[in-house]
C-alpha cells in the first residue's frame, strides 16, 4: 500500500472520541462510495426495532439515543454496508497466488462478495459455482471422510443464535464434536476460571450496576479501540464519583480522557471527561502477581482492624477455602510481588485503598488478562478480590468479562464447544431422535494440530479468519493447504480464502445489515451480548446480490448434502428461523418461550445463578483459589511482547493503516519499545529491526522482519506490536493452562537490527501433545464457559 511508503509518527494530544472520530468515521464512509446507505444503516444500528452491531457485544441501553453506536461500530457497518463488490470479475483478473501477496487491508477493502466460488488449481483461480454444485461437492467430501472427526468445524462470533444452533446440530448429526470458535482464542481462559470459582463460566452483572458501582477496576483492557461503547458508561460512573482504576501495561487513551461525540457542549468546547481516577502500568503478565499484593494489603487491613473490611458473613455462608487463601497472602513476599508485578508496594497500596474504601466494585477486563500461560489462575484472583467482600451478587457490583465479538457468548450458549456437557447432548437426542457424539472435539490448537498431521481434512469456516487470527500463522497456513477441502461463509474477502486447501469453496452470505427474506417472509435473528441480554437483529438493507444465502439456509443445504438420510428438517428450519427457535427453546436451558420473550424491543434476561448467589460448584459455595506468583524473568537481552489492535481495527479487519490515540499513521510494521530498552540495545528510534522469538515448548525460531522501532510508554523489558501481523511470532504450543488459549501476550522475543542473523534454537524436551480432553469443560447454557 502506499500509505506504509511514509509512515508517520505524531503524538496523538486528543481525547479519545471527539471530531478525530467522526472525521475519521466519515472518511472511511466516503470510502466505501454508499454515503446514503450506510448513513441510513447507522441510523438503524443496536436500535430496538433494527440491527445489533456487527462489532463488540457492549450491551445496548434500555433508553437509546437515535446514534447508538461507536467509532468502530459506525466502521463495521461501514464495511459491511458498503457499495465495493467483488464479483466472478474480480476472481479472474486475479490468481490466487496474487491475490495471498496483499495485505489483509487490501483484501477486506475490495467489498462484499457476490457469487459462490469454487478454486480452480489449474489456472489457480477463483470461479462461479452455483449453491448446488458447492454443496454437493462439500458433501460428497464429508461423506468420504474416514470418521466424521475428520471435519473441523470453525464459528465466528458474529454468527447468529440461529445459525450457531443449526452448525452445531449438524456438526453432531455428522459425528463429532470438532467445534473450533473465536471463544478458544479469546476469553476461554475466563469461561474456565470464572466457572470453577462460581459455577458459570458468564460475567455477572448488567450495564445498570455500572450507574451503581462505587469503583469500576478496569484490569487488561483497552475500551477505546475494542468497545468505545464502554467509554459513555465509565465516563457516567466517573462524573458521578465513581473512582476508576485501570492496571494496564500500556497507557491507553480512552482510559484517559474522552469526548463523548453526541454531547454538543463537549465537542462545541472541545472539552474532555478524564476516566481514570487511577492508572497503574504493570508487566506484561504482571497482573496475577499484582492482584495477590492488592490482597494482601485488604487482609493487612482487615488483620489490623477484625471485622471491618472483609464481609464475614458472605464468606462464612457462600464461600470455601478462605483460610488457605489467607494463609497463602500472608506468606507472600513483597520483594516477589513487586518484581513479578512490576509495580511499587506505595502503588499497590493505593489500589487496595480504593477497593477497601468502597462497597460496590465491579471488575472488568480484557485479553489482557486471557492470553497468557497463567490466564485462568490470574482470572481466579479477581474472582479472590472480589469475594472478600462480598462483590458478587450485589447490585453495582461483580465480574465482567468484556467480549469482542457481537454474539461470541451467544455461540457457545447454542452449543459451539468441543467439550458439550452430557445434559446438553441428552436434549439434544431427546428432541431430534439422533445420538450425538459424546468424547471431546478439536479446540483451535488442536485443530490446527490435526490439520497439520493430515489427521483433519475438511475445514469448514462460518464467519472469521481463521488462517490470520489464529497463532503460528506459518504453521498454520501449511496446516490448511494439507486439508482436501477449505470452506469459507463470508462476507468479505479475507486471508483465510487465500491460503486454502487443494480444493477450496468460498460462500458468501448475508451480513448483520443486509435485509433476510426466506421463503416463509422476512427473518430476523437472536444475539447475546457480554450481559446475558438476548435480542433480536433485523437487518433492513438490500443484500449486494441476489446470489446470496443466509448463514441458516447455507448450513441447511450443507447438512442435506453431507447427510442425506437424516429426519432433520434442515429445510423446514431454515425457512422460518421461529422453527429453529423454537428447538432452541426445547434445547438450551433459559431459553423457554423463546419466540415470545425475545418479541419484546428489549429482549430478555438469560439469568445468572451466581448473580443470585447460587453457587453451581462442588459443595455448593463459591472458591477461593490459591495460586503462586509465576517466575516470568527473562535471559537478558530478551524483551516480553504482547500483540494488540490498532485503533483502525476490529479483530483481523483493518479499516485503515492508522493508529490515531496511539499516534502512529500509515503503518502497522511497528515495534512500540520503552526507551530505555531501545538505548539498551543498541537501537534507535524509527530503526527497522527484525523480531525473533524462541518457543520454550518445541526450541523453535520464529521470525517477523522489518518493523520500525517506536519509543512508547510501556514498562521497562516489554513490547508491543499489531496483530495479526505478528501472530507468526507465537507459537502453537504456547497456550494458557486449562483453557488452551494461546499466549499472545507473552511472547519472549529477542529485538535485532534489520538483517542481522538470528539467534540459534534451543534444545527441548519432547513432550507429548496436549490434544486431548482437559478437565474444564464448555457447557451451553448459563453455565458456559465463554
Amino acid at each position: 500500500m502506499a500509505q506504509e511508503d511514509h509512515p508517520v509518527i505524531q503524538p496523538y494530544s486528543g481525547p479519545a472520541g471527539g471530531w478525530g472520530a467522526l472525521i475519521s468515521t466519515a472518511k472511511l464512509t466516503a470510502r466505501e462510495r454508499d454515503v446514503l446507505g450506510i448513513s441510513l444503516s447507522l441510523l438503524r444500528v443496536n436500535q430496538k426495532s433494527g440491527f445489533d452491531c456487527p462489532g463488540c457485544a457492549w450491551p445496548e441501553p434500555s433508553h437509546r439515543s437515535p446514534f447508538e453506536f461507536c467509532e468502530n461500530g459506525a466502521k463495521a457497518v461501514a464495511f459491511e454496508a458498503t457499495a465495493k463488490r467483488v464479483t466472478p470479475d474480480f476472481f479472474a483478473a486475479h490468481t490466487v497466488s496474487w491475490l495471498n501477496e496483499q495485505s489483509d487491508h487490501w483484501l477486506e477493502s475490495q467489498g462484499r462478495l457476490t457469487h459462490p466460488m469454487r478454486f480452480n488449481a489449474q489456472t489457480d483461480k477463483y470461479e462461479p459455482v452455483s449453491w448446488q454444485q458447492a454443496f454437493d461437492l462439500i458433501g460428497g467430501h464429508l461423506r468420504a471422510l474416514k470418521s466424521p472427526d475428520e471435519a473441523v468445524l470453525y464459528t465466528s462470533g458474529r454468527t447468529s443464535n440461529e445459525a450457531a444452533f443449526l452448525y452445531q446440530l449438524f456438526g453432531r448429526a455428522l459425528g463429532t464434536n470438532n467445534f473450533p470458535d473465536c471463544s478458544n482464542m479469546c476469553h476461554e481462559s475466563s469461561g474456565c476460571a470464572l466457572g470453577h470459582s462460581i459455577g458459570v463460566g458468564k460475567g455477572t452483572v448488567l450495564l445498570e450496576d455500572f450507574d451503581l458501582a462505587d469503583a469500576i477496576f478496569v484490569i487488561g483492557q483497552n475500551p477505546g479501540t475494542n468497545h468505545p461503547r464502554m467509554l459513555t458508561a465509565l465516563q457516567s460512573a466517573a462524573k458521578r464519583g465513581c473512582k476508576v482504576v485501570t492496571i494496564n501495561p500500556l497507557k491507553e487513551r480512552g482510559l484517559e480522557r474522552f469526548t463523548h461525540p453526541q454531547h454538543a457542549l463537549q465537542m462545541m468546547t472541545g472539552t474532555s471527561s478524564p476516566i481514570s481516577t487511577h492508572y497503574l502500568q504493570p508487566l506484561i503478565g504482571g497482573d496475577l502477581a499484582a492482584l495477590k499484593g492488592v490482597m494482601k494489603f485488604v487482609l493487612q487491613d482487615e488483620d489490623a482492624a477484625p471485622g471491618t473490611v472483609l464481609d464475614h458473613d458472605f464468606i462464612k455462608q457462600h464461600t470455601a477455602g478462605f483460610e488457605s487463601l489467607a494463609a497463602d497472602l500472608r506468606s507472600a513476599d513483597w520483594n516477589t510481588i513487586e518484581k513479578q508485578s512490576g509495580l511499587s508496594r506505595e502503588q499497590l497500596r493505593m489500589a487496595a485503598d480504593v477497593y477497601v474504601s468502597t462497597k460496590r466494585v465491579i471488575v472488568c477486563w480484557a485479553m489482557g488478562l486471557t492470553q497468557h500461560k497463567h490466564a485462568v489462575a490470574t482470572i481466579q484472583q479477581v474472582v479472590n478480590l472480589l469475594l472478600l467482600r462480598g462483590n458478587i451478587g450485589r447490585p453495582g457490583a461483580g465480574a465482567c468479562p468484556v467480549r469482542g465479538h457481537s454474539n461470541v457468548q451467544g455461540d457457545r450458549t447454542m452449543g459451539i464447544t468441543e467439550l458439550p456437557r452430557p445434559e446438553f447432548l441428552d436434549k439434544l437426542r431427546d428432541v431430534f431422535a439422533f445420538e450425538p457424539p459424546r468424547h471431546h472435539g478439536f479446540d483451535v490448537v488442536a485443530a490446527i494440530n490435526a490439520m497439520h498431521r493430515g489427521d483433519a481434512k475438511v475445514f469448514i469456516g462460518m464467519g472469521g479468519n481463521f488462517v490470520a487470527a489464529t497463532p503460528d500463522t506459518r504453521y498454520t497456513s501449511d496446516a490448511f493447504a494439507k486439508c482436501a477441502l477449505t470452506v469459507g461463509i463470508a462476507t468479505k474477502l479475507n486471508r483465510s480464502h487465500v491460503v486454502h486447501g487443494r480444493e477450496a469453496l468460498i460462500l458468501p452470505c448475508l451480513g448483520r445489515t443486509d435485509r433476510d427474506v426466506q421463503s416463509t417472509g422476512e427473518q430476523f435473528v437472536t444475539v447475546e451480548d457480554s450481559m446475558s441480554m438476548v435480542h433480536a437483529s433485523r437487518g433492513r438493507g438490500v443484500p449486494p446480490s441476489e446470489h446470496l444465502l443466509s448463514e441458516p439456509a447455507i448450513v441447511a443445504g450443507i447438512a442435506q448434502a453431507a447427510l442425506p438420510q437424516s429426519t432433520i428438517p434442515w429445510a423446514f428450519m431454515a425457512a422460518d428461523y421461529s422453527r429453529i427457535r423454537e428447538k432452541i427453546a426445547a434445547v438450551v436451558p433459559g431459553f423457554e418461550r423463546f419466540n415470545e420473550r425475545v418479541a419484546s424491543p428489549d429482549g430478555f434476561y438469560l439469568g445468572n445463578a451466581a448473580r443470585d448467589r447460587s453457587w453451581r460448584t462442588a459443595g455448593n459455595k463459591a472458591h477461593f483459589v490459591v495460586a503462586p506468583i509465576p517466575d516470568l524473568s527473562l535471559p537478558p537481552g530478551q524483551l516480553r511482547m504482547m500483540t494488540l489492535r490498532s485503533h483502525d481495527q476490529y479483530n483481523t479487519t483493518v479499516y485503515d493503516n492508522n493508529d490515531r490515540y496511539r499516534g502512529i499513521y500509515g503503518t502497522r510494521k511497528i515495534v512500540m519499545m520503552n526507551a530505555a530498552d531501545v538505548a539498551a540495545l543498541g537501537l534507535r528510534e524509527g530503526q527497522d529491526v527484525d523480531l525473533h522469538s524462541i518457543s520454550p515448548e518445541d526450541g523453535r525460531v520464529r521470525s517477523v522482519h522489518n518493523l520500525r522501532v517506536v519509543t512508547y510508554d510501556i514498562p521497562v523489558n516489554c513490547a508491543a506490536t499489531y496483530f495479526p501481523e505478528t501472530n507468526p511470532l507465537v507459537s502453537v504450543n504456547s497456550f494458557a493452562d486449562k483453557s488452551r488459549t494461546p499466549v499472545s501476550k507473552f511472547v519472549p522475543i529477542v529485538v535485532l537490527p534489520a538483517g542481522s542473523p538470528a539467534p540459534a534454537g534451543i534444545a527441548v524436551t519432547p513432550r507429548k501433545n496436549d490434544d486431548g480432553p482437559h478437565p474444564h469443560g464448555s457447557a451451553p447454557g448459563t453455565t458456559s464457559r465463554h
